[in-house]
């Protein structure tokens, strides 16, 4: 089992900085991907989307808060990108290589994880089956982000590392954790 303690950082990094923290761990024992998020700060200060009664597939769960993260095959092009909002909604996209051939990826029909909510914190914690994307032996290669709205409705993007001029977590020299 390869476990990474991680710190997440807002891109650009922000003057005064924003009082929120963002860590978590990711593991992976045998096939499956255990990935724990908290966000920690004065809450009230962002928008976090309520709890859904049905929990379900949706798209552009970018465009406010949400947890992501992405998984490659090392050496290999295509990659899955990983949207989980505090809703509890979810989706799942593969791509053919960089920002390419974008697609709903069909194998997952349900993503199973977990929001609990306290006043100064929110954790999401995730357990993921990866039998239906990877083989158990193949190196991967993992990016860890997370969008967060603002209450004045600006989103900060915050990453392990940001690599370029824009914040871009599809950007493969990103996908630093090696599990």
């Amino acid at each position: 089992m390869k476990d990474y303690n991680f710190s997440l950082q807002p891109f650009p990094p922000t003057q005064p900085p924003l009082s929120l923290k963002i860590k978590g761990k990711i593991f992976r024992h045998s096939n499956t991907l255990a990935l724990h998020y908290t966000l920690l700060g004065h809450l009230g200060e962002l928008v976090i989307p309520t709890p859904a009664d049905i929990p379900a597939r949706k798209n552009e769960l970018w465009k406010g808060t949400c947890f992501e993260f992405f998984v490659a095959v090392r050496d290999f092009h295509p990659y899955w990108e990983f949207n989980l909002s505090p809703a509890g909604h979810w989706n799942v996209y593969r791509f053919a290589d960089y920002r390419q051939g974008m697609e709903e990826e069909k194998v997952f029909t349900s993503m199973d994880f977990s929001v609990r909510r306290q006043p100064q914190s929110l954790r999401l914690d995730l357990k993921l089956n990866l039998n239906k994307i990877v083989k158990e032996k193949q190196p991967l290669e993992v990016a860890l982000s997370s969008v967060i709205e603002l209450k004045d409705g600006e989103l900060t993007y915050w990453a392990l590392t940001h690599g370029g001029p824009q914040a871009d977590f599809h950007r493969r020299e990103g996908f630093i954790v090696k599990l």
